[in-house]
C-alpha cells in the first residue's frame, strides 16, 4: 500500500478529501492528521472510520519533532496539506496563531518530507492547498490567474501567502516535488458555522439575527466542496510538479444577494411566509481589511487536467441547505460551548 498523509482531514474540506480518497483508492492507506481544534470534528468521518485503509492520528503540525517522527514511522509517499487556521476574523484577533499553524506548520511538514525522501522523489508528491485570498482584492472586473501577484490584506491571507512561498522555495531549493492550488470560497456539508453559509442557515433556522458586514456588497466566488475535492484528486494525480492551479466555481455573488437567496430557500423549506427571514438581516460594522471582490480563473485546470465544476450555486445551495436541515443534531453539537462564546464576542457586542 502507498501511505498518504492528509493534514486537517477532520475539517470541512479535509473530511471530504479524506472520504473521497479512502473510498476511491483502496490501494492507498490514508493517514488523517488533525489537531481537532474547534473546527475539526471526527463526526464528519463516521461513515469511513472503520475502513481498513484509514487511520486517524491526533497531532499538531506545529510540533516539529512529532512531525518528523510521524514521517519516519509511516514513510509517507504523498502529502496533501490542508491543515490551516482559516477564518479571517479569528486571524485579526490572534495573528500569531495563524503564523504558527499556517507558516511554521507547513515548514515542519516540508522539512519532514525532505528528510524522509532524501533526494529520492520518484513517486512522491507534496500538495499544498491554499486560498484565493493571497491575491488580495479585485475591482469590479478581472479574475485571479495563477500569475496574479500576491497582495494579502489580512493576517490569515498573509500567513497563507507565506506558506505558499515556502512550499515553492523548497521546490526550487531542495527539489521537493510540489504542487499548489488556490481555491475560492467553499460551501457544502460539514462546514463549521463560523463561515457565512452554515452560520446563516443556522441563524435562519433559529430566527436569530443575520449579521452582514458593511452593506453586504463584498463579492465572492463560491465553489461546492465536493467539486473542490474532485479537483484536489485530479491535481494530486495529474498535476505537473512545480505548477500552481486555481480552482473556482464560476459563481460570483454579492454577499447580500446570496443571503437573500438563502432566506427565500429557507422560508420555502421551513414553511414560512416569503420574506420572513429577510427581516432578520442586521448590518454590522465592516471587517477590518475586508477585500471587496475575489474571483478565480480556473481555465488552466479545466484546459490541462479536464476538471470543471459540476454544480452552479442555485443547485448547490439547495443541496447544502437540505443537508443542514437533515443533520440538525450535528449542527446543534458544534454550535454549543466555545462556539457560543466566540459568536457573542464577534457579532453581538459590536
Amino acid at each position: 500500500m502507498k501511505n498518504i498523509l492528509i493534514t486537517g482531514g477532520a475539517g470541512f474540506i479535509g473530511s471530504h478529501v479524506v472520504r473521497l480518497f479512502v473510498n476511491k483508492y483502496p490501494g492507498y492507506h490514508i493517514f488523517n492528521l488533525d489537531k481537532l481544534t474547534y473546527a475539526g470534528n471526527l463526526a464528519n468521518l463516521r461513515d469511513i472510520e472503520d475502513k481498513p485503509n484509514y487511520t486517524f492520528i491526533k497531532g499538531d503540525i506545529v510540533d516539529g519533532s512529532f512531525v518528523q517522527q510521524l514521517f519516519a514511522e509511516h514513510r509517507f509517499e504523498g502529502v496533501i496539506h490542508l491543515a490551516a487556521e482559516s477564518h479571517v476574523d479569528r486571524s485579526i484577533a490572534n495573528p500569531l496563531e495563524f503564523v504558527m499553524t499556517n507558516v511554521v506548520g507547513t515548514v515542519n511538514l516540508l522539512n519532514a518530507a525532505r528528510n524522509l525522501w532524501n533526494g529520492n522523489f520518484e513517486g512522491r508528491r507534496f500538495y499544498h492547498i491554499s486560498t484565493d485570498e493571497v491575491y488580495g482584492s479585485l475591482g469590479n472586473k478581472g479574475l485571479f490567474t495563477e500569475d496574479t501577484a500576491y497582495d494579502p490584506h489580512s493576517p490569515y491571507s498573509a500567513s497563507k501567502a507565506g506558506s505558499d512561498h515556502f512550499v515553492r522555495a523548497y521546490h526550487d531549493t531542495f527539489g521537493i516535488p510540489v504542487v499548489v492550488s488556490n481555491c475560492s470560497n467553499n460551501y457544502g456539508s460539514y462546514q463549521f458555522p463560523e463561515k457565512l453559509i452554515p452560520l446563516f442557515i443556522n441563524n435562519i433556522r433559529n430566527k436569530k439575527p443575520l449579521p452582514v458586514y458593511g452593506k453586504g456588497e463584498n463579492i465572492r466566488d463560491w465553489l461546492w466542496v465536493e467539486d473542490h475535492a474532485r479537483a484536489i484528486d485530479v491535481i494530486y494525480h495529474d498535476g505537473i510538479t512545480g505548477e500552481t492551479y486555481n480552482i473556482g466555481g464560476h459563481n460570483e455573488w454579492k454577499n447580500i444577494d446570496l443571503i437573500k437567496v438563502m432566506c427565500r430557500v429557507m422560508d420555502r423549506k421551513l414553511g414560512r411566509s416569503e420574506g420572513e427571514s429577510e427581516k432578520l438581516i442586521t448590518y454590522v460594522k465592516d471587517r477590518a481589511g475586508h477585500d471587496l471582490r475575489y474571483a478565480i480563473d480556473s481555465s488552466k485546470l479545466q484546459r490541462e487536467l479536464g476538471w470543471k465544476p459540476s454544480l452552479q450555486f442555485e443547485e448547490g445551495i439547495e443541496k447544502t441547505i437540505d443537508w443542514y436541515l437533515a443533520n440538525e443534531e450535528w449542527l446543534s453539537n458544534v454550535t454549543s460551548g466555545d462556539y457560543l462564546r466566540y459568536y457573542e464576542s464577534q457579532y453581538v457586542k459590536r
